[in-house]
C-alpha cells in the first residue's frame, strides 16, 4: 500500500468514546494498518459532547465548513489530533453531537445523514484524496450512497474505492420509506430511492451494500452464515445479491490495551510466565463482591448484555443445576428487563454462589477477566465477539457456542490447536455439559494450567487480520 491514502469513517473509537466492539475495532486497526503499510490513514469521527475530556483538550482546530443535507445548510467544525501515524478527525456540531448518549434519539437518521454528508465533504475540505474510504455499519452507511448520488463526477472520487463492514447485521438503519424521509431527511432524490428501498423500508445498511466496492463482515463465518434467514435479520436478499463483494475477516484485540501485566484495573498483574499470580485476583474480588473465599472454587465470569441472543435464555434454563455445584458465578451487564430481573432474584436465592451485577463497568469487566477460571459466551448469533479474545488474553477459558467469530477464534481442547470449550447445539443440555465438562477438567490443576498458558498464549491481535485487510484493499483498487 505504497502511497496509498485510506480514510475510516466510524461513530466510535477507543480511547475518545465508545460504547462496544466497534469503538475497539476503530480504535486499533487503522493504528495496525498504518504501521504494517506505508499507507497514509486518517479516521473521520463525530465530536459527541461525551468525549473523555482528556483528549478534548488534545485536539486541534482546523476549520470549519457548511455541510448541504436536504434545504439545511449546516455549521461543521473540524479538528483532529495525532496519534501512532493516525490523523483523527473530528467534526464538530452541538446540535447532532452534543447528546448524553451516541444513539437512540428520534433523529438518529438526520444525525448520522449529516455525519455521512460530512465526512464527504470533510475529505475534500482537508484535500485527503484517499485511494480507500472505509465505512463501518449503519451510521456510515450513506456515505457510500452519496457518493454514488452527490458526487459522481467529482475528480476526487473518481477512482476511490469504498469499502463497507458489516459489525452487526442487527441493526440496519431503517425508516419509513416516504419522500419527506428520502427527500427532506436524507436529501436524496426519489429517482435514487431504489438504491435504498428494501421491503417497503428505506434501509440504509441495504443503500451501503448495494453502493459499495466490497462489503465485508467481521468473521469469516458470520459472511457465511448471513446468507441465511436465520442470522440476516431480514437483509438476505440483499447479502445474497452482493455475495461476489462479500469478505469476511476477523477482528482482533489490541494488545496493549488488554495486558494483564500492565492492567491499572486488576488487583494484582502477571502474564503467561507468572500466571500462578493470577489467583489472586480471585481472591479479591471474591473479598470486593463478599463471596466465600476459596481459590480452589471455580469462578465463571459472564460480561455481556443481559438479551436473549447473546445465550441467556441458554444460561436461565440450566443455570439453577449448575449452581448446585462447587462454582462461583459473576455476572456483570445490562439488558432485558426481565433477564435482569430474573437474574438478581436468583442471587438472593445462591448469596454464596452468585453475585449480578447491572451495570456498564468497564473497569469491574476487567476484574472479572483477571479474576475468573472460565469465561461464558453461549451466543446465539455473535458476528465476532471481542470478550472471548479478551478473556483468552487474561488467561479465563472461553466456553462458547460455534457460530460466528466464536466459531472462528476457539476451537476445542478435544481437537487439534484447541483453546477453549465449544459446543454446537443451542440449547441448554449441551451448555451445561460442556461447562461441567470444563468443570472436571478443572479438578486437575496441573492440566489446567497447561490450558491456561495456551489459551493466553493465542495471538488474537491485529497483525493477520491486517495483512487481510491490506490484500483486499489492494485487490478492490486493482478492480
Amino acid at each position: 500500500m505504497e502511497d496509498k491514502k485510506i480514510v475510516f469513517i466510524a461513530s466510535e473509537c477507543q480511547p475518545f468514546f465508545a460504547s462496544g466492539g466497534l469503538g475497539d475495532v476503530i480504535g486499533s486497526l487503522p493504528q495496525k494498518i498504518a504501521s504494517a503499510s506505508e499507507a497514509t490513514v486518517s479516521v473521520i469521527l463525530p465530536l459527541y459532547s461525551k468525549i473523555n475530556p482528556a483528549w478534548r483538550n488534545k485536539l486541534l482546530y482546523v476549520g470549519q465548513m457548511t455541510v448541504q443535507l436536504a434545504w439545511r445548510k449546516q455549521y461543521c467544525g473540524i479538528f483532529k489530533y495525532e496519534a501512532k501515524d493516525v490523523t483523527y478527525y473530528f467534526l464538530d456540531n452541538e446540535y447532532y453531537f452534543k447528546r448524553s448518549n451516541f444513539y437512540g434519539y428520534f433523529d438518529d437518521g438526520e444525525r448520522f445523514a449529516f455525519f455521512a454528508k460530512a465526512g464527504l465533504d470533510a475529505i475534500l475540505y482537508l484535500n485527503l484524496k484517499p485511494n480507500i474510504v472505509h465505512c463501518h455499519d449503519w451510521q456510515t452507511g450513506l456515505v457510500p450512497v452519496y457518493r454514488r448520488t452527490h458526487y459522481g463526477d467529482n475528480p476526487v472520487f473518481a477512482r476511490t474505492k469504498f469499502v463497507f463492514t458489516i459489525h452487526n447485521i442487527e441493526y440496519q438503519g431503517i425508516f419509513a420509506n416516504d419522500w419527506d424521509v428520502l427527500e427532506d431527511t436524507f436529501g436524496i432524490s426519489r429517482f435514487d430511492s431504489h438504491l435504498l428501498e428494501y421491503k417497503g423500508s428505506i434501509n440504509i445498511m441495504k443503500g451501503a451494500m448495494e453502493t459499495s466496492h466490497i462489503v465485508t463482515t467481521v468473521s469469516p463465518t458470520y459472511a457465511k452464515e448471513i446468507l441465511s434467514p436465520e442470522y440476516a435479520h431480514g437483509l438476505e436478499y440483499e447479502v445474497e445479491r452482493v455475495k461476489h463483494k462479500l469478505v469476511g475477516i476477523l477482528n482482533g484485540i489490541d494488545k496493549k490495551f488488554y495486558s494483564p501485566s500492565k492492567d491499572k484495573a486488576l488487583f494484582v498483574n502477571y502474564n503467561s510466565k507468572s500466571v500462578e499470580n493470577k489467583v489472586e485476583n480471585k481472591i479479591e474480588l471474591q473479598k470486593m463482591l463478599n463471596l466465600p473465599v476459596d481459590k480452589s472454587i471455580p469462578l465463571i465470569g459472564m460480561v455481556t448484555r443481559l438479551v436473549a441472543h447473546k445465550g441467556l435464555d441458554l444460561v436461565k434454563g440450566m443455570i439453577e443445576e449448575l449452581l448446585i455445584e462447587k462454582v462461583q458465578i459473576v455476572m456483570l451487564g445490562t439488558g432485558d428487563i426481565h433477564f435482569e430481573g430474573y437474574f438478581k432474584d436468583l442471587e438472593n436465592k445462591f448469596g454464596s454462589k452468585l453475585r449480578v451485577i447491572i451495570a456498564y463497568n468497564p473497569d469491574l469487566s476487567r476484574k472479572i477477566y483477571g479474576a475468573s477460571d472460565i469465561f461464558l459466551m453461549p451466543s446465539k448469533a455473535e458476528p465476532c465477539g471481542l470478550a472471548q479474545m479478551i478473556a483468552s488474553r487474561y488467561g479465563s477459558i472461553p466456553i462458547v457456542r460455534e457460530t460466528g467469530g466464536l466459531a472462528d477464534s476457539i476451537k476445542d481442547f478435544s481437537g487439534e490447536n484447541g483453546n477453549g470449550y465449544t459446543f454446537a447445539e443451542y440449547s441448554s443440555g449441551a451448555l451445561l455439559s460442556t461447562l461441567r465438562r470444563a468443570l472436571n477438567d478443572y479438578q486437575n490443576p496441573d492440566d489446567w494450567m497447561k490450558k491456561v498458558h495456551t489459551v493466553m498464549e493465542t495471538d488474537f491481535g491485529w497483525t493477520k487480520s491486517a495483512k487481510e485487510y491490506l490484500k483486499m484493499y489492494e485487490q478492490v483498487l486493482k478492480q
